[in-house]
Order: structure tokens, then sequence, then C-alpha cells
């Protein structure tokens, strides 16, 4: 059974088809975030200690970690952002104690931070682009942590779902070369917006069930994309998770503090059998107990004498 294991200093958490579903807080990431990036330039972090606590406090498995700020005085990322993921990392390793994804687009970000993240974090990403492949497999295994790889190569996204299970086999096989193990990467197949492409969700769900089935790799996504430019996004997203799950998808990239996300995903390992003697959800879901009840549920009666 495909396992991939992420660490913080003293947790663990599985990644894995026999295990509840794996959710990474996306929400310390600058990018769309105008204020966030601002705050983040000027060395305040006040809203990224917030949404560590919130997501940590809603549900998260993991925490995603972006610190991909344009910077005004320098813009060049190759410089400005690798001591900023250090930061950031730091920062909310003191604050919470769950493991963290680190997510960047610039080989030096990933590799500064994982010169300084406790346990075993995941590396977000790599992709089948040649220079790519070139630049992160050799940091995934020095490193030897697990890596998240997307499907688009040279030739960018393809819409064809054939074309981004032949960019996924193709990392899994890179890596190989490397001799990183398949349980040691998460394919992110790429979800396409619904509202753009009708057939987006029967596309990501057969291919996580090839992957599953052909690779035997575990799979991760950005949530949200499915709903891009719809209403009632969290309406959307609450219908795919449980989808995905039940096609074999083992983790998002997502906000874990919308609770009709986090119950439909709460309800699906439930039904798949991820949560042992459904006590996730009893206690997701069990009503407080009345001020003063005692043990068994209501007031004790004064005898009369």
């Amino acid at each position: 059974m495909t396992r991939t294991i992420v660490e913080s200093k003293s947790k663990t958490a599985i990644i894995g088809f026999d295990q509840p579903f794996c959710v990474i807080g996306e929400r310390i990431n600058p990018t769309g975030r105008k204020k966030l990036a601002a705050e983040m330039e000027a060395g305040d972090f006040s809203t990224v200690e917030a949404d560590a606590l919130a997501q940590v406090a809603a549900g998260a498995t993991m925490l995603d970690i972006n610190a991909g700020v344009v910077f005004n005085s320098n813009p060049n990322p190759n410089e400005t952002e690798p001591p900023l993921m250090q930061k950031v990392i730091k920062m909310v390793q003191d604050l919470v104690d769950i493991p963290l994804c680190i997510d960047s687009s610039v080989a030096g970000a990933l590799e500064a931070g994982l010169e300084v993240c406790n346990g075993r974090p995941l590396l977000n990403s790599v992709t089948g682009e040649e220079e790519k492949l070139e630049l992160i497999l050799p940091l995934v295994k020095k490193y030897n942590v697990p890596v998240v790889a997307i499907s688009n190569d040279d030739s960018g996204i393809s819409e064809d779902p054939e074309v981004r299970f032949a960019v996924a086999k193709k990392i899994v096989e890179r890596a190989a070369d490397f001799g990183i193990p398949a349980h040691d990467i998460v394919v992110d197949p790429l979800v396409m917006p619904i509202g753009a492409m009708a057939t987006a969700g029967l596309q990501v769900f057969e291919l996580v069930r090839r992957l599953r089935n052909e690779l035997g790799v575990n799979t991760t996504c950005g949530a949200s994309n499915i709903s891009f430019g719809l209403p009632n996004r969290n309406g959307v997203n609450a219908a795919f998770l449980p989808m995905a799950i039940a096609s074999g998808m083992t983790s998002a990239i997502m906000n874990p503090t919308h609770t009709l996300e986090m119950d439909a995903i709460r309800a699906a390992n439930l039904l798949t059998d991820n949560d042992p003697n459904g006590s996730a959800w009893i206690a997701a879901n069990r009503a407080p107990a009345a001020e003063g009840a005692g043990a068994g549920g209501g007031r004790r009666r004064r005898r009369r004498g």
C-alpha cells in the first residue's frame, strides 16, 4: 500500500489510500492576496500567524508555505524569496507543530526552506519541464523528502488527460532514475475549472484512478480550481472533494476554514472506512454538553427526604 510520510518536529502525517484524506492548508500564500503580500514585504507577519493558527484549529493535516512576494525594492525572486521563505518557516514552526509543505517555483527558495524545516516536509513542486527535473529532483534525493509532481511540461498545460497522465508517468520514471521511490511522488493531475471545461471533473476523477492503479502514486490538487469563476464556490468544492476521494485522491491543497468542505471530507473519510469507529466524525459533530449536565448527559435530581 502506497504511503507518503511527512513529518514535523514531533508529528507524523501519512498520505495514503488507507488513510484519512490529507488536508494541506493553503492560506499562507501571498499569490492573489495583495494585503498579505504587502504585509510580508513590510515585515509584518501577523496575518501569517493568524492563518497558521486558524488552519490548524480547523483541522489541517499540513500547512503549505509560500513566500512568493514580489518586492518593489528588489523584484528578483532568486534573491528575495529564499531568506523570506526561511523566516516564514521558522515563524510557523515556532507557532504550530504539524508537517509543512514548502511551496515555490524558485529552486533556491525550496532549498532554503529545506535547510531550516524540521522533520520531513513535502516539497511543492516539480514539473515535467526538463529544467525543473534537473533542478528539483536532486534536491528531493539530497534531503530525502517527498515531492508534488505537477502534470505539465515544456509544452505547457494540456487539456488532454492522456497527455497529463503521460507527463506524470515521465516524472515518476525520471525520479526513479535518481533513486526516488514512487511512494515519495504525490502527483497533481491539474484540476481544470468546470466553468470553462464541462468535462473537467470527469477528467480528473479518471486521471486519479489511473494514477493510483497504474502508477501506484498518491495524488493532490488545488481543490478550489474546480470552481473558479462560479457562484457558490464552496458548494461546488464540497461536492467535488468526496467524489475525488472516492476516485482515489489522497490529499488536497485547500482552505480548511471552509466548514462545508471540511464536513464533506470528514463524511467521505467515514464512508470510505478511513475514520476508525467514526471517531473524527462524531467528535466534530457531537452536540456540546449542556451547562451543568452530569456524566449521564442530564441534570441530577435531588432525592426527596
